[in-house]
């Protein structure tokens, strides 16, 4: 089971429903294996809800770009063509707009506008701007941060035949997040990536999401679930719609996939 964070584990309260972490210890006990599936990196907050949802287990996060084993530290991670990313700093100092800068274990943005700084607590880490030309290490990830009336405008942008997907978070309703990945990377290569793995067909597979960066994986799964939050053309790709993330809809389909998982070993 891969489960998307915001939007779906968390909504405008900026925490996970008491009810989320019943629902998923249940689903463990049942024999699911629970994965993070989330543009988000794995750092503070987000890494935590990975330990807590299963310690040993294979996560996604940076949409598909950063797939790592949380107990070995295996990684399937691929970065950015190394030639891109002067260009993409090139561009956010020209436009004056807030560009993130993503490896596996840290990011790094120059930028000190009120929305990086928003970002920074909004992930759970300390907020420590540094030049984007100073990161050294491998780049999985770039992120653009900007107000919801920009996002088309960048997303329209060329950007170099890399992967680009917007998506959103209830707890900064006036941003956009717009992710740069590699080529050919997202969720749907993440969820193929963890369910052979686990040696599990992606028909056993179930993926709850919100957003536009969701498309890829639910399209590829055998049952996808949207939030009743989420936005229509992932609602129309679901199978079922469950409640708002407000509302305990992770809840609910964590509780589906547990009673589905008993049925079967039952037969």
């Amino acid at each position: 089971m891969c489960l998307d964070i915001d939007g779906t584990l968390v909504g405008s309260t900026g925490e996970i429903d008491e009810r989320v972490w019943a629902a998923a210890a249940a689903a463990r006990d049942s024999g699911i294996r629970i994965a993070i599936c989330s543009g988000r990196p794995a750092l503070g907050v987000a890494l935590q809800y990975a330990k807590r949802l299963d310690a040993g287990g294979w996560h996604s996060f940076q949409n598909g770009a950063s797939i790592v084993h949380l107990d070995t530290g295996a990684s399937h991670s691929v970065s950015l063509p190394p030639a891109v990313v002067p260009e993409l700093i090139d561009r956010a100092r020209r436009h004056g707009r807030i560009l993130e800068l993503y490896s596996d274990t840290d990011y790094t943005v120059e930028s000190t506008a009120p929305r990086a700084v928003a970002h920074a607590a909004l992930l759970g880490v300390p907020f420590v701007p540094r030049p984007l030309d100073s990161y050294t290490g491998p780049v999985v990830r770039a992120q653009w941060v900007v107000a919801h009336d920009e996002a088309d405008a960048v997303l329209a942008e060329s950007h170099f035949g890399l992967e680009v997907s917007h998506s959103s978070s209830p707890v900064m309703p006036d941003t956009s997040f717009v992710g740069v990945t590699p080529s050919g990377v997202n969720k749907a290569v993440a969820v193929r990536a963890i369910a052979a793995e686990y040696r599990v067909s992606l028909e056993a597979v179930m993926f709850v999401g919100d957003g536009g960066n969701d498309l890829a994986a639910m399209r590829v799964v055998g049952f996808a679930v949207a939030t009743a939050n989420a936005e229509p053309d992932v609602r129309d790709v679901a199978r079922l719609v469950v409640s708002h993330v407000d509302d305990g809809g992770a809840a609910q389909a964590l509780h589906i996939a547990a009673s589905g998982r008993r049925y079967a070993a039952s037969r």
